[in-house]
């Protein structure tokens, strides 16, 4: 059960400076709890504190560090099941799913903790020519300041994770904006890391409104901006970022190539995972399903009748897969995006019926590569189905995209993986498995609309660092 009422953090304190964002349970609509909303002059003072805090948290100890993401592993642990109900209740996220996340924030801190002592430099030969002779090079990584950062709704918990771990584990301070649609969990976060002995100023998560959050992305004291959300908000923020270093991590509508070779049965089994997973509600879902001719009209039958025995309800309910998606006008919007399909000649396979945020898993095929259901980001829960012949049509077909983020492969032959590899324009190819699939230490991130940079926390701290040279000469 939710707390009554939520703080902001302002640089490292709990501030219950009113409650005027109300948070509702997803499934019911009911008000769960309330939070304070931040207005520009606490984001400023939040600036300010993080400015002050860089060079306490420049000075800070590897193990020092290491001990502050240490203790959050071991609260998490402690508080799993109230960070799921938690999720539960403001994401609509089915229980399962929920403590699922909470296993990846888990994960997250942990192999931040790890990568605390392995934030290495290298030794340069710069004697490359006689006018060179006698000079040496290192390098080191220095954390890049203060640092900016907004995460979505659809992750609460390991999306800011994936933010907050390695600037931790870099050494920087830093401002956080949770989606007003689910604050609690960066919240609670913001509630472990205050337990530690992290500098005053090392860490702000301030809820506030999007109109209210200019300072975020303008202001010249953060260094870096990373932003997880859609991609015209993320572009838009990049263009107003000035000089500050920008990350993003925006959608896609990815795809999943199912070759003849296939094991039908299992690809079924993970495309009805990938697709449908927290109600479509990832960047990575699947969204687009290219089947060989040859085995397609047996795929479509057997991923037909898997998506009807899915459990579409209560989120709290241990059996449910399909909760709610995270508004009603989300829902309307996917809806209507599948009956412009239909409309212009596509078959609906199953599904499309809503109730409220409520829409059904949806299969349709023979979708016009001129719909918002092929060339927009679904986030939802809807894929669509079509058939190829000719492998290299196919990875065409998956490239004809202003998105590239992951994209998965059903094959078992080698050259085909390799070319798939070589030939997609995407941040990752997945062999054997679905788009859908993540760890927390891969470098995660799309190129094209997808965004710039990768997550994963060794290549977070990579982003959140900057390379500092040393020069000796050698004495005369």
């Amino acid at each position: 059960m939710l707390k009554s009422a939520y703080p902001y953090y302002l640089a490292n304190q709990a501030v219950y400076a009113n409650q005027d964002l109300v948070v509702t349970d997803k499934y019911t609509g009911a008000i769960a709890t309330r939070v304070a909303l931040a207005d520009a002059s606490v984001i400023d003072q939040a600036i300010a504190a993080a400015v002050q805090a860089q060079a306490p948290m420049a000075k800070m100890a590897a193990y020092e560090r290491q001990q502050v993401l240490d203790h959050c592993v071991l609260r998490f642990r402690e508080r799993a099941e109230e960070l799921a109900q938690s999720l539960c209740i403001e994401a609509g996220k089915p229980i399962k799913d929920a403590r699922g996340e909470v296993t990846r924030l888990i994960d997250t801190f942990r192999i931040a903790a790890e990568e605390c002592t392995r934030i290495h430099g290298e030794t340069i030969s710069l004697d490359i020519s006689p006018r060179a002779k006698g000079y040496r090079g290192m390098t080191k990584r220095v954390p890049i300041g203060a640092c900016s950062f907004i995460s979505p709704f659809n992750f609460p918990l390991n999306l800011a994770a994936h933010k907050v771990a390695p600037a931790i584990a870099a050494g920087c301070p830093f401002i956080l904006k949770p989606a007003s649609f689910t604050p609690i969990g960066a919240l609670i976060i913001g509630e472990v890391l205050a337990e530690t002995a992290l500098p005053v100023g090392a860490f702000s998560i301030l809820p506030c409104a999007r109109d209210g959050a200019d300072l975020f992305t303008t202001d010249e004291r953060l260094k870096l901006l990373s932003f997880t959300g859609s991609p015209e908000v993320g572009w838009q923020l990049k263009a107003k970022a000035g000089k500050k270093k920008v990350t993003l991590e925006l959608g896609g509508n990815a795809a999943c190539i199912v070759d003849a070779d296939a094991n039908i049965d299992d690809a079924v089994q993970r495309l009805v995972f990938g697709a449908f997973y927290q109600s479509g509600q990832s960047c990575i879902s699947v969204q687009r399903i290219l089947i060989h001719a040859s085995i397609y009209d047996a795929v479509k039958a057997k991923l037909v009748a898997a998506t009807q025995t899915l459990v579409m309800g209560n989120p709290q309910d241990e059996n449910t897969f399909i909760g709610p998606m995270i508004s009603i006008k989300e829902a309307e919007r996917l809806q209507s995006w599948i009956v412009e399909a239909v409309d212009q000649g596509a078959s609906l396979l199953c599904g499309g019926q809503r109730e409220g945020a409520m829409l059904a898993a949806t299969l349709l095929e023979n979708v016009p590569e001129t719909t918002s259901l092929y060339t927009e980001e679904a986030f939802g829960p809807a894929a669509i189905l079509s058939s190829f012949t000719d492998f290299d049509e196919a990875l065409a077909h998956v490239n004809n995209s202003r998105f590239g983020l992951q994209a998965g492969i059903f094959t078992r032959d080698l050259y085909k993986a390799h070319k798939a590899w070589d030939t997609l324009e995407v941040g990752g190819v997945v062999i054997g498995d679905v788009p859908s699939w993540r760890v927390d230490h891969m470098p995660y991130g799309g190129v094209k609309d997808s965004g710039l940079g990768r997550e994963g926390i060794r290549y977070a701290i990579e982003d959140m660092t900057e390379i500092r040279l040393l020069v000796v000469r050698e004495a005369p």
